[in-house]
């Protein structure tokens, strides 16, 4: 089935379509430079930049939908693709079988513009609506299959994932709102073991960027000058460390970080020395932080009598692009026989649709549809968990 799936959660107008989980194409509009100039992200500015251009991106995803198809259908030569892909010769918003979209969390603004958009397609067109957890949907950037092209043609369906599906998978999510460890016992089977009770990693890094005044977005610029630092130069508090529990914790870092630069410099100027290792300082700790609630969530799973063992860790947000989280993970997982699995194309690490498509997909063929189209309301707060 093709499935078209809008996600507006934040500051990424992106639309994407596929056909099942394979990607056909999946574009994203950067509101970036509009919210620069506030060091973060405005909620009514996003709206109106959502609503500006959704219907821009619409029409640019299925634009290069068609391209992808057409390729296909000169390359693949009826091998190892549907065929309905094969015979499509134009592909419009009328051929779409199922409509998405991410209804929450996220701004509540931002996500009014992708929720009401979904359903006007989906009443314009009498097509069926699958309302999707955005986080769930970070979790299903790991199912994605892509067309692959290989010596300027695409020779075959390759997939994102090269291990088996095998359940129950352990699962980190970790963006700018959230950060979270949770158990999938199955398809849309879910079970939150900890989550962030303050500030989530992202949000952490970005406001470390912000007390050195790297601006927005500045979590890759922490990660970038952490690499030139000395990451035991100042001895930030691993939060936490003592503690049982699954939950994380960042605000008492932040605050440790916040009162380190204003003993360096009350005037918040500093050496480019003394900001690599704030960064690495702080980047050493908020990722130790991830593996030791990780480590310890492992260990209670293999303590407790499950039929089947977790042999996955699945990683999903926008702070899995960072490389020191994947190193640390994998070192930490390895010992336990555990693969640490994250997706492979760097556009399906943050915020997109085609993850929030290929989720719908398995919900689709659950049958799990919005019953009533015109009552489906955006939910910020919402959380993954049934």
């Amino acid at each position: 089935m093709f499935i078209l799936a809008i996600d507006t959660s934040c500051d990424e107008t992106s639309v994407a379509i596929t056909w099942n989980d394979v990607i056909l194409s999946n574009v994203l509009s950067s509101q970036v430079e509009l919210h620069k100039k506030y060091g973060g992200v405005v909620p009514m500015v996003a709206m109106r930049a959502h609503k500006e251009r959704i219907d821009a991106v619409i029409a640019e995803a299925i634009k290069r939908a068609n391209s992808q198809i057409t390729k296909s259908q000169k390359s693949l030569k009826h091998r190892n693709i549907e065929n309905l892909i094969l015979k499509i010769e134009n592909l419009s918003l009328r051929d779409v079988d199922v409509f998405a979209v991410t209804y929450g969390p996220g701004l509540a603004p931002a996500l009014e513009v992708g929720v009401a958009k979904a359903k006007e397609l989906a009443k314009k067109y009498n097509k069926p609506l699958v309302a999707v957890d955005h986080m769930e949907g970070h979790i299903y950037a790991n199912f994605v299959r892509k067309l692959k092209a290989q010596s300027s043609k695409l020779k075959s369906l390759e997939s994102n994932k090269s291990w088996d599906v095998t359940f129950p998978l352990l699962c980190l999510l970790v963006s700018g709102n959230h950060t979270e460890i949770v158990l999938m016992s199955g398809h849309g089977k879910y079970k939150i073991l900890g989550e962030t009770m303050d500030d989530a990693c992202g949000e952490a890094f970005d406001k470390v960027g912000r007390m050195l005044s790297l601006g927005y977005p500045a979590g890759p610029l922490v990660e970038q000058l952490a690499k030139e630092g000395d990451p035991f130069k100042y001895p930030f508090p691993v939060p936490l460390a003592k503690s049982k529990e699954l939950d994380f914790s960042y605000s008492g870092l932040k605050t440790s970080v916040l009162y380190s630069l204003q003993k360096i410099s009350s005037k918040g100027q500093f050496t480019k020395k003394q900001m690599c290792d704030a960064c690495a300082s702080f980047q050493r700790a908020a990722v130790e932080h991830l593996v030791q609630k990780t480590t310890l969530a492992v260990k209670s799973l293999q303590a407790k009598s499950y039929k089947l063992k977790a042999t996955r860790l699945l990683l999903g947000g926008g702070v899995v692009a960072n490389k020191l989280v994947r190193f640390e993970l994998r070192k930490a997982m390895k010992p336990f026989g555990i693969s640490v699995i994250y997706p492979t194309d760097g556009k399906l690490i943050g915020d997109n649709a085609a993850m929030i498509a290929v989720a719908a997909s398995y919900k689709a063929k659950r049958k799990e549809f919005v019953k009533n189209i015109v009552k489906l309301e955006r939910a910020p707060g919402l959380r993954l968990s049934r």
